[in-house]
């Protein structure tokens, strides 16, 4: 019954209303979400654990304190960490004053302005119409104050290889993520030259080696943390950190903020 009732709101109401902005705050209730995509723009918040949004082209994780734009037209299926995780997810129709920001799918972190502006929303669920004041112009000042307080987009995403030589490669890193494997062993052990390593690289991914390695580490550093509750000391060394400090100044690069206050507020946020 609650799985019809998802299909219901994300496939059919959300669209029904060309104007009309949609708010939708639930219990996610099942362990995925097929994929599909909307005439709007989503603004997606989640509570109780991980989500991981999947495109045709990347997977997108989402922790806790940040939110997911998706922008109107793109395929997407939601795959959380368990069916308690509780989902706040917004939709905007096009206005006129919309940016470069609405065109692009990215994951920001959640100022405490916005957490309490996401929270605000909570009281409103389905259709926002125009004629609906004031809450129409508030739900809309939502959606264009996101590009003034989210300036920071964390590359919390990591592309899919089409290349098949190149997703044995990545299979072979998530297996062994814990392991300090040098780019010269890498290519050795798949037999293949450093410099079309480098090149396959490139080409299919659009990072270096050592950029898709770390990211990968830090998104997996995320989840261990979260799901896990691992303390700092063990995360790092599961994948891979024997110091703590780099481990720490890895993790506040990629994530934008320190592993021990991630950890400290690890309650709070879900």
């Amino acid at each position: 019954m609650h799985k019809e009732y998802v299909d219901k709101y994300y496939l059919t109401e959300v669209d029904t209303f060309d104007h009309s902005i949609y708010c939708h705050h639930a219990v996610m209730g099942e362990h995925h979400v097929t994929e599909h995509y909307h005439k709007k723009g989503q603004f997606l918040y989640t509570e109780g654990g991980v989500v991981f949004l999947k495109t045709p082209e990347k997977s997108y994780f989402l922790p806790a304190r940040h939110y997911i734009w998706i922008p109107a037209g793109v395929k997407h299926s939601i795959h959380p960490s368990g069916p308690q995780v509780v989902m706040r997810n917004l939709y905007f129709p096009p206005f006129e004053t919309d940016t470069a920001f609405f065109e692009k799918i990215n994951i920001y972190p959640v100022s405490d302005l916005l957490n309490e502006l996401i929270m605000f929303t909570n009281r409103w669920n389905g259709n926002i119409f125009p004629e609906e004041e004031p809450k129409f112009s508030i739900a809309k000042a939502f959606k264009l104050i996101l590009p003034e307080i989210s300036p920071a987009e964390l590359p919390l995403a990591l592309p899919y290889p089409k290349n098949d030589k190149l997703k044995q490669i990545v299979n072979y890193l998530e297996q062994n993520i814990s392991e300090n494997i040098s780019f010269k062993s890498l290519a050795e052990h798949f037999d293949i030259s450093e410099r079309t390593l480098a090149r396959l690289f490139q080409k299919e991914l659009n990072m270096s080696y050592i950029q898709y390695f770390t990211i990968l580490r830090m998104l997996t550093s995320l989840k261990l943390l979260l799901d896990e509750k691992l303390s700092v000391n063990e995360v790092a060394l599961r994948v891979g950190y024997n110091s703590l400090p780099t481990f720490s100044n890895t993790f506040n690069k990629v994530i934008g903020v320190r592993p021990s206050e991630y950890v400290k507020n690890r309650n709070l946020l879900l």
